[in-house]
C-alpha cells in the first residue's frame, strides 16, 4: 500500500517545510507526496500492466478479424475458445490492487 506524506508547500516560492529564503509572496497549501522508491515501483507496475494489456488487446483483435468460411461458424467458434480463455487469463492477471483511500482523501493530487 502506498503511504502518503502530507506536507505544506508554498504556492509562491515552492518551499516545502524546509528552510528557504522567502521572496515575500508565500501562502501555504496542502500537497501530497510519495517517496521516490514507491513512485518507481508503481511506474514499473504500470509498465508491466500496459504490456499485458497490449498483449490481451492483440489477442482480442483476432476475434474482430476472424471470418469463418461458409458453414464453418461452429468450428471457428470452438477454435477461438482457447484463445479467448488465454486473453481472459492475461486480463485477470492484470487487475490492479488499488489501496483504499482515507475518507475525504482525493484520488489524485497534482502539485
Amino acid at each position: 500500500m502506498t503511504d502518503y506524506t502530507q506536507v505544506w508547500q508554498c504556492i509562491g516560492c515552492g518551499r516545502i517545510e524546509a528552510p528557504q529564503p522567502c521572496i515575500g509572496v508565500c501562502k501555504d497549501r496542502k500537497v501530497f507526496m510519495v517517496g521516490r522508491d514507491e513512485h518507481e515501483r508503481v511506474l514499473a507496475e504500470n509498465h508491466a500492466l500496459r504490456a499485458r494489456l497490449e498483449s490481451a488487446h492483440a489477442m482480442l483483435l483476432r476475434f474482430g478479424q476472424a471470418r469463418p468460411r461458409e458453414g464453418q461458424w461452429e468450428s471457428a467458434w470452438n477454435a477461438l475458445q482457447p484463445q479467448l480463455r488465454e486473453a481472459l487469463a492475461v486480463l485477470a492477471a492484470t487487475e490492479p490492487q488499488v489501496p483504499a483511500r482515507a475518507p475525504g482523501e482525493p484520488a489524485a493530487v497534482r502539485a
